[in-house]
C-alpha cells in the first residue's frame, strides 16, 4: 500500500517507510487522522501549527477511507475486532496505535497545539503525556496509580512493545467485557456510556496497560508536570503543547444528564484531589505498585481470527 504526504507530495511505500525501525528512537514523523481532508478551520490551524514547528518531519494524514485501507493492507488480522466495536471512535483509537506501531513517529489529535518543536523528544523510544488525576479508583487501589496518561498525543519507535501491549488490551477489552468492568465499577451506571470508550480503547485503557506493564519505567517516558495536583497542568503535552479537548466523538447528552454528569465528576475529582494531595504533588513511574503475578501474563486476543494471536509486525517490516 502507498501513503502520500499531501503537503510534501512524498511517496511512502514498501519497507523503506519504516526505515527507522532498528534505530531505537522516535523517527521524525507525524501522523494524524480525521473524517476527511476537508478539515474545519480550527483543525487546519492545529495541523499547520504542528508542521510549521517541525518542518523536517514527514507528515501523514489518513481520512476515514484511508484508515480502512491501512487496516486491510497492514493489519487485516484486526478487521474482525474493528468491525465489532460499537463506537466509531474505538476504530480510530486502535488505528492510532497501529499506525505508530507500523511507522513510528508521533500521533496528534487535530485539537492539539504545540508551543515548541518536538526535537528534544526524539531521544526517547516511547513517550506519553500525563493527562490528569484519575477518577477510576481501580487503578489507585490496585497499583497506587491515582493519575492517567493521555492518548491524544504520543510518540514511539516502530514496533515498540508497549504499543503492542496497548493493541492487545484493546482486543482483550472487546473480547472479555468482564476485564473492562473492573475499571467501570467506580462510575455510576448512568454515566458509563462515555467512560466505556475511555476504558476499552482510550486513555483509561492506555493507563491500565501502563500500570500493568513490566519495566514501564525503563521503556516508557511520561511527561509529568512539576505539580500533578494543579489543574492548569492537566491536558498538556508536557511543556510542548496543550490538548484543547474539542471532543467531537462524544455523544450529545440531554441537559439533565449533562448537568448531573458534570456535577458528579466535579464532586468526585474534588474529593479525590484531597487524597492525592496527601501523597505529594509529584508522580513517577517508580511509585507504581508492581503488577501481581496473576496479571503478569500474555493477554488473550480475538479468538475468531487465529491470525491475531501474534503480531510480529506490519507487513513488509524490516
Amino acid at each position: 500500500m502507498k501513503y502520500f504526504d499531501p503537503y510534501r507530495r512524498e511517496l511512502l511505500t514498501g519497507p523503506g517507510r519504516i526505515k527507522n525501525f532498528i534505530m531505537g528512537k522516535i523517527p521524525r514523523r507525524i501522523v494524524q487522522t480525521d473524517k476527511s481532508r476537508d478539515l474545519p478551520l480550527f483543525a487546519r490551524a492545529a495541523s499547520m501549527n504542528l508542521r510549521l514547528l517541525n518542518p523536517d518531519f514527514e507528515y501523514l494524514f489518513f481520512d476515514d477511507a484511508q484508515v480502512e485501507e491501512f487496516i486491510d493492507a497492514e493489519f487485516p488480522q484486526y478487521r474482525p475486532v474493528i468491525d465489532s466495536f460499537p463506537a466509531r471512535i474505538q476504530r480510530y483509537d486502535l488505528f492510532r496505535y497501529l499506525a505508530i506501531y507500523c511507522f513510528g513517529g508521533f500521533y496528534f489529535d487535530t485539537d492539539v497545539f504545540l508551543v515548541s518543536p518536538l526535537e528534544d523528544l526524539l531521544e526517547y523510544n516511547c513517550i506519553f503525556p500525563f493527562e490528569h488525576l484519575g477518577i477510576h479508583t481501580f487503578l489507585t487501589m490496585e497499583y497506587g496509580m491515582d493519575w492517567e496518561v493521555g492518548n491524544y498525543a504520543f510518540g514511539a519507535e516502530a514496533g515498540h512493545p508497549f504499543l503492542k501491549a496497548i493493541i492487545d488490551n484493546c482486543v482483550r477489552a472487546q473480547q472479555h467485557p468482564e476485564w473492562t468492568d473492573m475499571m467501570l465499577k467506580s462510575i455510576p451506571r448512568i454515566f458509563r456510556r462515555e467512560d466505556f470508550v475511555l476504558v476499552t480503547t482510550g486513555p483509561g485503557l492506555v493507563s491500565r496497560t501502563l500500570a500493568e506493564y513490566p519495566n514501564a519505567n525503563e521503556q516508557v517516558k511520561v511527561l509529568f508536570p512539576e505539580d500533578v495536583c494543579d489543574q492548569n497542568n492537566w491536558h498538556c503535552f508536557g511543556a510542548y503543547g496543550v490538548h484543547l479537548q474539542v471532543g467531537t466523538w462524544r455523544r450529545r447528552e440531554g441537559l439533565v444528564r449533562r448537568v448531573l454528569h458534570r456535577e458528579w465528576e466535579a464532586w468526585t475529582r474534588k474529593a479525590l484531589l484531597k487524597k492525592s494531595l496527601k501523597r505529594g504533588r509529584k508522580r513517577t513511574l517508580e511509585s507504581l505498585i508492581a503488577p501481581r503475578l496473576s496479571r503478569d501474563v500474555d493477554y488473550p486476543v480475538f479468538e475468531q481470527d487465529p491470525r491475531a494471536r501474534a503480531i510480529p509486525g506490519p507487513r513488509n517490516a524490516v
